[in-house]
């Protein structure tokens, strides 16, 4: 009997880049790694099945986490993760979220084992301060979402030190996904 052993365990890393509003580089925080959470692998089992309660990347959670986390450092994120900490998160979609195939650091035409997920949040993005929720645009939390089952489930989970994102700035976060 064959025992299969996988070189590459299922991974991730990301890269935020945060712009001033006239696109210079005020930030560049370098390459992290991040937890990839269970529902990540509940999901690609239901894909593979053909379960149709489950879709691909419906886009990124952003949330404030908690401002406490910037006196003691904030948690590192668990694979038993199911939710962001900030309880009305924003959720960024549609153009603002591309994903490509990539063959070690280039784009790839073909599937490969490893997926680049690129979101841009742009000026005004995310809508905060809101007053109600959130009183500033500062950002320590983050997660790919996808839905399996009818519910938003996580598929990997970030805190980081706090980003202060003013309403002019751009954050270009880029997460790279390794099968």
């Amino acid at each position: 009997m064959d025992t299969e052993s996988p070189t590459t365990a299922l991974n991730g890393r990301y890269h935020d880049v945060l712009f001033d509003a006239s696109g210079r580089v005020v930030e560049d925080r370098g390459w992290r790694p991040n937890a990839i959470v269970g529902d990540f692998r509940r999901l690609l089992a239901a894909l593979i099945r053909g379960k149709p309660a489950a879709t691909g990347l419906l886009g990124l959670k952003v949330g404030a986490g908690l401002a406490a986390w910037d006196d003691t450092g904030p948690p590192p994120g668990t694979s038993g993760q199911t939710a962001l900490v900030d309880p009305n998160p924003f959720t960024v979609t549609g153009a603002a979220v591309t994903t490509d195939f990539l063959t070690g650091g280039t784009v790839s035409a073909t599937p490969t084992n490893r997926l680049q997920v690129q979101v841009t949040l742009g000026p005004g993005s995310p809508p905060w301060p809101d007053g109600a929720n959130h009183v500033s645009g500062n950002l320590r939390e983050f997660g790919l979402a996808a839905t399996l089952d009818g519910q938003t489930v996580l598929l990997n989970y970030v805190t980081h030190p706090v980003i202060a994102k003013d309403p002019a700035s751009t954050l270009l976060r880029t997460v790279w996904l390794t099968f």
